[in-house]
């Protein structure tokens, strides 16, 4: 906590300068709902120069005395451009409205923004939940996570695997955040389903690279979901009802323009309606998913807000009373907004996170197994926004995180016998603090500069163990001996540096050169040599054997916006470095395996691509081109010869075509098609056979020597709105789909085994056959009904 307690006084400091300075500082918010806008513009028509808003929709710039035109604008909403006379500070908060409203200070255009183009970011994928929405739905349901999918950099190794990769890396490279809370498994239904209700879901935005120095403890991406406040102006209920779930959500003031909230849920219920067609010794089954989201925020004054904001979702997969597993993610974060000064915002964040899963077998207690493990961490983070002047933002700040890992608590019991194979509990402390500065240089070239220093500290209770490396590479570590710490006591810390810098300059108003390079250092990460990661995967921090993961990552990038803005070209190309991360020996054990560290080989990874998205913005035909070149590569001792080999993430191509059409006001069309290169997989070179059995082998202990099939797949959509009318209270939606539409069985692995069933004879010889496991066998059609009160 130490490392928190340190900035207050260069805050304080500021704060007193700050109050020296004139400056123009408010909120912008949506009209219809009082939520604010994240990413809104405020641009001095006089000067040329603005500046945007943060999370909070807050902006501040500092002005001479004078009179301006300050024009406010957000994508898809209304420009107000507001004339004032300045000589003193002020706040001006403003509302943005969809709708033309035909009133003297309020300019209407039909320009989609530049922000590209005149941002600062790159390797920043923003999507917009309006336009998710349109999305064809897999069940009716809109799905945030494949969505993403769609955009440059993103992937997965296919249907049925949780999470997603960016940029070649794994999905515990990716730090995924619910209101600043992270979320371990980002995933419902082994993929199908993100864990986000798109009902509650205000903003969407994934970092690939040029990651600010705010943001760590990850090596791929951070994916930052901002919840709604909730509607302080009046009453909205949102919903859907689909073939196997459902959701809905509420929104109202709690007092009006000053508090708010929303609550949220979801649940499937395939195993309610399957109920009746069971055999009786299966009806207790429950094959379902849930989760509830809530959210509520208070102003106690101009300087001061507080929100506080909590999920809870489970996935439960009974089976009968005899066998089941389940997983769930819970958070709470409560955040508290204060102004210093005009032109320092602040922010603290407390959050608590739980991962968690379960398994069981046998319902007595003379024969049963039951396995518990979880991730569970708190955190401290203050922030701090510094509006030096309308060239200079600064912020900088700090986190604390304290994680209590669960590896297995299990118990098993066979004929009355109790067997305790549980592990201990790991304790773990990861702390950091940055500064980080963006800079208009000049009218052309502007910087985004700053540096993170990031320390962790493996502790007690419990004991550390020691190894020596094996004689032969590849091999598994010789345990040497075992030392016992206490609790909190330290056994190993590490620290690094975190550099971050980023580039653009304008060339003309309509394309600008971008260039960017981050260091990430990540201190938690997956233990999984499994195909696909699966939710019971184990998770454990750097310890005194496995170091720290660090990745070092450049980025060049090309923006060009056309006809007026309407269409949107970025390339981009990228080579990200990787040391330090983790692979395991042959046959290496990973369940319930208390020396585990012994199993584990540190080596090094590359991963370089081109990334091209061509966006049309405006229109009756709307959608996006994206197109993926990429190589991830891996290099382990003793693993494929010591050589380089492709990683299980490496798909060469990966091109996806996302279209929107709107028939009239009522009815909208939509498809999405995906084509991604097979993914590598490991085959055996040659075989053995012994008394009729066939034992595969791989001769030149090669990996990921094959790679399955290429994966494609044409989604298609459709959106029958309801009749409009001026005073109408009910909005409704019939949304039809077709998923995977031209029947395609899209590989997932490949395995081998014996032809026919029964054991040959020895004269006979043993033939084998490959088998393709698909996880999505036909097309699937689906329809559901949405609708809104208010």
């Amino acid at each position: 906590m130490k490392v928190i307690w340190t900035i207050l006084p260069l805050c304080l400091s500021i704060s007193l300068l700050a109050q020296e300075k004139t400056t123009v500082n408010g909120y912008i918010k949506d009209s219809q709902n009082g939520e604010t806008l994240i990413g809104a513009t405020v641009y001095v028509t006089e000067l040329g120069l603005g500046t945007t808003t943060n999370e909070y929709g807050y902006y501040a710039i500092k002005l001479e005395a004078g009179s301006y035109n300050i024009e406010y604008s957000y994508l898809g909403y209304n420009t107000v451009v507001r004339s004032v006379t300045i000589s003193a500070s002020q706040s001006i908060d403003v509302e943005l409205s969809e709708e033309s409203i035909e009133v003297e200070e309020v300019v209407i255009t039909a320009e989609a923004e530049d922000e590209k183009v005149t941002n600062i970011e790159m390797s920043v994928n923003k999507l917009d939940i309006g336009v998710i929405k349109k999305m064809p739905a897999l069940l009716g349901e809109i799905e945030i996570i494949r969505s993403l999918q769609l955009l440059p950099g993103v992937t997965s190794v296919g249907e049925g695997a949780s999470g997603f990769n960016v940029r070649g890396g794994s999905i515990d490279q990716n730090l995924i955040l619910l209101d600043e809370a992270p979320i371990f498994n980002s995933s419902h239904l082994f993929g199908f389903f993100s864990v986000f209700n798109p009902d509650a879901v205000k903003d969407v935005k994934l970092y690939k690279g040029g990651i600010p120095a705010r943001y760590g403890g990850r090596l791929s991406s951070i994916l930052d979901v901002r919840m709604k406040e909730g509607n302080n102006k009046k009453l909205t209920i949102n919903g859907g009802i689909g073939a196997i779930f459902s959701r809905l959500s509420i929104e109202a003031p709690i007092v009006k323009d000053k508090a708010s909230f929303i609550l949220a849920g979801r649940r499937s219920y395939i195993d309610i309606l399957s109920k009746p067609f069971l055999p009786e010794e299966q009806r207790d089954s429950g094959l379902n998913f849930y989760d509830l989201t809530f959210k509520t925020n208070y102003k106690i004054s101009s300087k001061d807000r507080l929100f506080l904001s909590s999920y809870f979702g489970r996935d439960n997969f009974v089976f009968g009373a005899q066998a089941g597993f389940s997983w769930g993610n819970s958070t709470v974060s409560f955040r508290w907004n204060h102004l210093f000064s005009e032109r320092l915002f602040s922010n603290l964040t407390l959050y608590f996170s739980d991962y968690d899963y379960k398994i069981q077998f046998g319902d007595d207690t003379i024969n049963r197994f039951d396995w518990n493990a979880s991730v569970v961490n708190y955190s401290a983070k203050p922030e701090f926004t510094f509006f030096l002047n309308p060239k200079n933002l600064i912020k900088f700040g700090g986190q604390a995180i304290i994680y209590k890992f669960e590896p297995s608590n299990a118990v098993g019991v066979s004929e009355g016998e109790i067997n305790d194979i549980s592990l201990p509990f790991r304790y773990a402390i990861e702390s950091g603090i940055f500064v980080e500065n963006e800079q208009d240089v000049t009218p052309r070239l502007k910087l985004n500069y700053g540096l993170r220093w990031s320390f962790f500290n493996f502790t007690g209770k419990g004991n550390a163990y020691f190894y020596d490396e094996p004689e032969t590479a590849g091999d598994a570590k010789v345990l040497t001996g075992s030392q016992s710490f206490d609790q909190w006591e330290s056994i190993q810390t590490y620290n690094n540096l975190e550099p971050r810098f980023a580039l653009k300059y304008q060339l003309n108003p309509s394309s600008s050169l971008k260039l960017s390079y981050n260091r990430m250092a990540q201190y938690i990460q997956l233990v999984s040599n499994t195909t696909a990661s699966t939710p019971v995967d184990v998770w454990t921090p750097a310890t005194n054997n496995i170091r720290p993961q660090i990745a070092d990552q450049v980025a060049l990038g090309y923006f060009k916006n056309l006809n007026d803005n309407s269409i949107e070209i970025s390339t981009e190309v990228y080579y990200k470095k990787l040391d330090r991360i983790v692979d395991y020996v042959d046959g290496a054990e990973l369940i319930l395996n208390e020396f585990i560290e012994a199993e584990l080989i540190e080596g090094e990874g590359r991963a370089y691509g081109l990334e091209i998205l061509t966006e049309k913005k405006k229109g009756k035909l709307t959608g996006w081109l994206s197109y993926t070149l990429a190589r991830t590569e891996r290099k382990i001792e003793g693993i494929n010869a010591s050589d380089w080999y492709p990683s299980r993430f490496d798909q060469t191509h990966n091109l996806s075509v996302s279209a929107f059409y709107d028939i009239g006001k009522r009815w909208s069309l939509s498809s999405t098609f995906t084509y991604i290169t097979g993914t590598p997989i490991t085959f055996p070179t040659s075989r053995y056979e012994q008394q009729g059995y066939v034992v595969p082998h791989n001769s030149f202990d090669t990996r990921n020597n094959v790679r399955v099939p290429a994966y494609h797949r044409l989604d298609i959509g459709a959106i029958l709105k309801g009749k409009e009318k001026p005073d109408k209270k009910w909005y409704g939606e019939w949304v039809f789909s077709v998923y995977n539409l031209y029947n395609r069985r899209n590989p997932f692995a490949i395995f081998f085994r014996p032809e026919g069933s029964e054991r040959p004879s020895t004269s006979q010889p043993i033939n084998t056959e490959a088998i393709k496991l698909s996880v999505i066998g036909s097309f699937i059609p689906s329809v559901s009904y949405n609708f809104k009160f208010n």
